[in-house]
């Protein structure tokens, strides 16, 4: 079955409320392909692996947390970049990309789809009365030590993550995927026994043990894999489309 393209991406903006969220790159439709999408390859980063992957399988487009054009980055089409930009026109594949709307979604978000697979039980954002608040705070059924917290997340994720113990029992976490390790004191300020985000900064272990709490850092790639096969699921059961994750693997 095929849908419109501009169909398609004015619904998943609407889906995600993309347009109210300011962030540091454009969301949605950053490369325009064919009108009609029957084909969907989602992926965390629109690395060229994933684009040689979308060409190989004969996608139409492809869906991506991290997509292009952000406002730090050099915007000259040389290098890495043109070849990204040269794989997708010569093959008129889309690239759709949310990088924040998927971050924060209630039910397709990577900070709720992490959730949902390390057993957390999402009580509220981790900044509570901020409307720009990216990650969550919530809490394990049972106590767990931290090292049986590290081995729930390894076996969930695929992956060890580094682990600063705590002294205390693990009951309330908090989270947000991807780099988010500057946001440990928010963390500590909301009284959590752990934090957990993708990165980790030197001063993030000083933090952490200073204030007796555990932290995890179990991979940016890692913890953020979840949103968009769940968005691209979504789509798929929606629209009627075939849709395939590609697992890029990054070690950080």
């Amino acid at each position: 079955m095929a849908i419109a393209l501009n169909t398609l991406v004015a619904e998943i903006d609407r889906h995600l409320d993309a347009a109210r969220i300011s962030d540091y790159c454009p969301n949605g439709l950053q490369v325009e392909g064919r009108a009609e999408v029957r084909r969907i390859v989602s992926g965390v980063t629109a690395s060229q692996a994933l684009l040689d992957a979308a060409v190989a399988w004969g996608a139409d487009l492809v869906l991506v947390h991290h997509g292009y054009f952000w406002k730090s980055e050099n915007p000259c089409v040389v290098g890495m970049k043109q070849r990204r930009l040269k794989t997708l026109l010569s093959h008129d594949i889309s690239l759709l990309a949310y990088h924040l709307p998927l971050d924060v979604h209630p039910e397709l978000g990577n900070n709720v789809q992490l959730a949902q697979r390390l057993g957390l039980a999402v009580e509220g954002p981790l900044e509570p009365g901020n409307p720009r608040s990216v990650g969550l705070l919530g809490s394990l059924a049972e106590p767990l030590a931290p090292a049986e917290f590290a081995a729930r997340v390894a076996q969930a994720l695929g992956r060890e993550p580094l682990l600063v113990a705590g002294t205390r029992p693990i009951r309330r976490v908090g989270w947000c995927t991807g780099a988010a390790q500057g946001y440990i004191e928010q963390a500590i300020a909301a009284g959590v026994d752990a934090y957990l985000t993708g990165e980790v900064s030197e001063s993030t272990v000083h933090s952490a043990r200073e204030n007796g709490i555990s932290f995890l850092a179990a991979g940016h790639h890692a913890t953020e894999r979840y949103g968009v096969q769940a968005l691209g699921e979504w789509i798929a059961s929606r629209f009627g489309v075939e849709h395939r994750f590609v697992d890029c693997d990054n070690p950080v």
